[in-house]
């Protein structure tokens, strides 16, 4: 069994969010779909899919050859147009499109109608468009096609607005939720079967159908518009996290306005994916591993998607970080309110760490970076959340609260442009920061890199017994900076909060205050992102952990390295030397890793106890049972069920633990 934790805010979310977060590849669009209807039958038992598409699109330019992307693993046996004139395609697998050169053109700004007639197998993560992650499959005891899945033919993934209607027939032991009204529009077919009808009438992204041998839709007491669906084996937790939902919902409802729906149905999805959550209007698909009081904040960041993605969604590639970084910092304004400030901080400084991983391009230009890789997940999603936590600082509460609400309604139905957020952000602020706006973004959005804050001062004590003066200056090293930064003075009496204004690389100041300095803080409430030597341990952590996930261990011990060379009281960089030492079965490498976690620095504080059941699993695959009850002993001694910590320990007390057998 391996465990791979991270910290609470990277848990499930970063790495889950492949089929959330990835986008298209950067190429220049040909048409724009508006319209479909669809009518798909789903095998389980076969896992076969076979459907109908009539797709409605404009061309955007004058067209000879079109291009649609269609899973891999399904076969195109008709194509016709409006006059039933049947159009030749061909499969191109390396992108996961079909491609059709045209006998007659079509001339730009056209409206026209295709039929597509398709079939196929989906079965595993080969043929998925996402590489490594079963985005559409068709099984028992439930069949997943995500909108990301291609499943349909399709453009502009996330990016092309359309509507839909869609029938799906399956057997009659299954219920199927899609977007739009779909339960009450069941219908009973012969054999054995039954139909659900879905119409979706506003332009968004309602294409992911889920179907499954489902219980009824369970709901919390008091609360009719969120309905879990999960199957016999994870209806324990089923009420709790409908009313967790409940409960971050309403929060969104009231932070940024009304959805498009105020209905929501939180549905399980297999456990073999790869990946933990995904989103479309009125749908929240959450892993049934996942569907626990630990996932939280996967939940919630998953609900910011019904307006930061659903009612706005990104115009181009070069726009992901508004609709990603937005739902990733919903998450933490959730947890900030549920779990108070000290979480909140905890987090940013996680989120930090993302931001500065891979920031080596502007966020208005990865359009050109593969939108599947690590440094498109972590830019858009982290160091777009950074973003707005910045924002909000140099705007205040108020007029940010203003600001999200204003993009959301402004911009409802249609894709929005890093542009637009700064007109809007410079619309809605307060006279104090509408000036510094147009340099903020441009230091954010068009320049990479974040500032090491260094502070040179001098006290003085001043006469008359008035006090003391301070005389300093901030240093750093971004020459085109300019922000405001708070500074945090610590003296014998009171402590005092002063907003200095940070131009260029070295910016002075003078403060007076009654009792002698004893320590001054730059930034102690973590508004901005910048480089520190914390931050460069946590950095080259998080590499370490994304390469292991792309399973290139020998480059994640590089890194976690680089992380105990700036630290070497690292207890996470050295957990994860440990994590990838058990996985290669180097028992006694990895049991001296983890006794270095548990005599590092304990941050995370997580760290300890599951350092404490690693050892333990070590001892029980060595032979050494009695050491090996002492460990989980002392893991449960911790009181810290970090992912569920302090439950396999108790459990490996009771019964050994015992390695599953390699692939």
């Amino acid at each position: 069994m391996r465990v791979c934790l991270l910290r609470k805010t990277i848990a499930g979310i970063a790495l889950s969010f492949v089929a959330v977060a990835a986008l298209a590849a950067p190429v220049r669009q040909q048409v724009n779909v508006t319209a479909y209807n669809i009518s798909a039958d789903l095998m389980p038992k076969t896992s076969e899919l076979t459907a109908i598409a009539i797709v409605t699109f404009t061309a955007l330019d004058d067209l000879s050859q079109v291009s649609f992307e269609l899973n891999n693993g399904l076969t195109l046996t008709r194509v016709t147009d409006a006059k039933n004139v049947v159009l030749p395609s061909e499969r191109l697998a390396a992108n996961s499109s079909v491609r059709f050169n045209l006998a007659t053109p079509l001339a730009k700004s056209s409206q026209n109608t295709w039929t597509f007639e398709y079939t196929g197998k989906l079965v595993g993560a080969d043929t998925s468009p996402v590489e490594g992650i079963k985005t559409a499959a068709v099984a028992e005891p439930i069949s997943v096609l995500l909108y990301p899945g291609r499943w349909f033919p399709m453009v502009g993934l996330y990016t092309d607005r359309f509507t839909a209607e869609m029938h799906i027939r399956v057997p009659a032991d299954e219920t199927v939720i899609g977007s739009g009204s779909g339960f009450a529009a069941k219908k009973t077919l012969p054999a054995n079967r039954a139909e659900y009808a879905f119409n979706w009438g506003k332009p968004g992204f309602p294409g992911t159908i889920i179907a499954g041998k489902f219980l009824e839709p369970i709901t919390a007491p008091g609360v009719s518009n969120i309905k879990v669906y999960v199957t016999e084996k994870h209806k324990a937790g089923a009420v709790d996290f409908a009313q967790q939902a409940d409960k971050e919902f309403d929060f969104m409802s009231s932070l940024f306005g009304p959805p498009e729906s105020g209905r929501i149905n939180v549905v399980e999805m297999p456990e073999d994916l790869g990946l933990s959550a995904s989103w479309a209007p009125e749908m929240v698909c959450i892993a049934g591993q996942r569907m626990d009081r630990n996932s939280a904040r996967l939940l919630s960041n998953t609900i910011a998607h019904q307006w930061w993605g659903s009612q706005v969604s990104p115009a181009t590639l070069n726009d992901a970080w508004i609709t990603n970084g937005m739902s990733r910092y919903a998450e933490l304004m959730f947890l900030e309110d549920s779990a108070g400030k000290n979480a909140f901080q905890s987090a940013i400084g996680d989120v930090s760490a993302g931001a500065l991983a891979y920031d080596t391009e502007p966020l208005t230009t990865l359009g050109r970076v593969d939108p599947y890789s690590p440094q498109f997940q972590s830019m858009t999603l982290e160091k777009g959340a950074m973003v707005f936590h910045m924002l909000r600082w140099e705007m205040g509460d108020d007029n940010f609260n203003k600001f999200l609400k204003t993009l959301l309604t402004q911009y409802a139905d249609k894709g929005i442009r890093s542009s637009n957020v700064q007109t809007v952000a410079i619309a809605t602020a307060g006279d104090e920061s509408r000036d510094n706006l147009a340099p903020f973004f441009a230091q954010w959005l068009d320049g990479t890199g974040a500032p090491a804050f260094g502070n040179k001062f001098t006290v003085f004590r001043l006469g008359n017994n008035k006090g003391f003066r301070t005389i300093g200056a901030i240093t750093q090293d971004l020459d085109l900076f300019r922000m405001p930064v708070e500074l945090r003075i610590e003296t014998d009496g009171k402590t005092e909060i002063k907003k200095i204004d940070v131009s260029g690389t070295d910016s002075q100041y003078s403060i007076e205050t009654f009792g002698r300095p004893r320590r001054i803080t730059i930034d102690p409430s973590n508004w901005l992102l910048k480089s520190t030597p914390d931050l460069a341990v946590r950095v080259a952590v998080l590499r370490g952990q994304q390469l292991v996930a792309q399973g290139d261990n020998t480059a994640a011990l590089v890194e976690y390295q680089k992380a105990l060379d700036a630290n070497k009281s690292s207890s996470l960089a050295s957990y994860r030397i440990g994590e990838i030492f058990f996985n290669q079965r180097n028992y006694q490498s990895a049991a001296n890793s983890f006794r270095d976690s548990l005599r590092g620095d304990g941050d995370p504080k997580w760290t300890e106890v599951w350092s404490h059941v690693q050892l333990g699993r070590i001892f029980d695959v060595t032979g050494q049972r009695d050491r090996a009850v002492n460990e989980y002993r002392l893991a449960v001694q911790t009181n810290d069920n970090t992912q569920g910590a302090v439950n396999e320990a108790r459990a490996s007390m009771q019964k050994p633990y015992k390695r599953e057998a390699d692939n």
